[in-house]
């Protein structure tokens, strides 16, 4: 299919590209961002990028932040751009999340858990109302804002790694145990494996930890809404940074080589029917993903639950066809197909308006 090129060319896209620093940049008369700002003090925002784009690079993720104008879809599209020209040089071994180093823990299933809720930064329990003493804040007041809390944090002797919650009730038999032939199995590549369906759980696990928070949401929240019966109880949620260990090049022993922030949430469901006789049990969902972000490890569970009993009973809601979900929760490729209709379809319009002139001709010769 032939295209008929934009009027100017080169040209045209070049002041297109000037347009675009203009309007990030303004009149320049404000200070540019730079990219620590970028990392702390949009946090979220950060995390977001982070996740979406699948490259934990906290310093290239500022950087595409600031680049695309603080849009997170082609901040994520970017990121995820890079990483698809690096090479993969190791592979990480299989992680124990109990060694997180964690600034927030909580459980909605119990009051009280081993080590204790720890709320950590959250607007959970904020009230929704401007602080309009931030139009003007001072740079005193900034770096004042935060430091009294880290050093009381530091000095309360709190420990930084805890346990799971669920190891209370998978010591009672009360949680399903995970499937045998799922656990032996190669976990599956999606930056190198196509999606054929049927996929196995850890491919549908990639796809949502890269997922877009967004899409994951709305998918999760119709099976609260009657498209589903997902109704799900956070057994923990845990915000922390998770040691990293390669193997060492020469003696292959793993050594720790930095850690990366990292969100996690379990959520138990109301037990199933067993099959097999087996006693009946809580079903498990799980969601991680880079950064802090907890709506989308939230989501993300709820979708794994939903996927899961899906796989086990069959579909009968949207959320629990993996095809459904996997094919249509990437940030990356929904924005990309959507944005594609803004490029030249001169040609195919044109066969429309022709097919539809003629149709239209016979129509009247048909009526008269």
């Amino acid at each position: 299919m032939g295209y008929v090129a934009i009027k100017g060319g080169e040209r045209a896209i070049a002041e297109a590209a000037r347009a675009m620093e203009f309007a990030r940049t303004g009149d320049g008369a404000a200070d540019p961002l730079s990219l620590p700002q970028i990392e702390t003090q949009l946090r979220w925002l950060h995390s977001r990028v982070l996740s979406e784009g699948g490259l934990y690079s906290p310093e290239l993720a500022s950087l595409a932040i600031k680049q695309c104008g603080g849009d997170p879809l082609e901040a994520a599209f970017t990121l995820r751009a890079h990483r698809s020209t690096r090479p993969r040089l190791l592979e990480t071994p299989a992680f124990d999340t109990r060694e997180m180093r964690l600034i927030r823990r909580i459980s909605s299933a119990f009051k009280e858990i081993p080590g204790g809720q720890r709320l950590g930064p959250t607007p959970d329990y904020l009230l929704r109302l401007f602080r309009f003493e931030l139009l003007d804040e001072s740079p005193e007041a900034f770096r004042a804002a935060g430091g009294d809390w880290l050093r009381d944090v530091s000095a309360s002797g709190t420990p930084e790694t805890l346990g799971k919650v669920l190891d209370a009730l998978r010591a009672e038999g009360l949680v399903a145990p995970p499937d045998p032939a799922e656990r032996a199995r190669v976990p599956f590549d999606i930056t190198r494996q196509p999606l054929v369906f049927p996929v196995p759980r850890s491919a549908q696990l990639a796809v949502m930890a890269r997922g877009e928070t967004g899409g994951l949401l709305a998918l999760a929240y119709s099976t609260m809404r009657g498209y589903g019966d997902t109704h799900p109880t956070i057994a923990e949620l845990r915000v922390g940074y998770l040691p990293i260990r390669l193997p060492h090049p020469v003696t292959g022993e793993p050594q720790e080589i930095g850690e990366v922030l990292m969100t996690e949430c379990e959520v138990v469901a109301m037990w199933e029917p067993s099959e097999d006789g087996a006693k009946p049990s809580f079903s498990l969902g799980y969601g991680a993903c880079f950064g802090h972000n907890e709506v989308k490890a939230i989501a993300m569970a709820i979708l794994d639950r939903a996927l899961q009993h899906g796989r086990q009973h069959g579909v009968s809601a949207p959320a629990e066809d993996p095809e459904f979900v996997l094919l249509h929760v990437d940030g990356v490729d929904s924005m990309g197909f959507t944005t594609h209709w803004k490029l030249p379809h001169y040609v195919t319009f044109q066969s429309y308006l022709d097919r539809l002139r003629t149709t239209r001709r016979r129509h009247g010769e048909e009526r008269a």
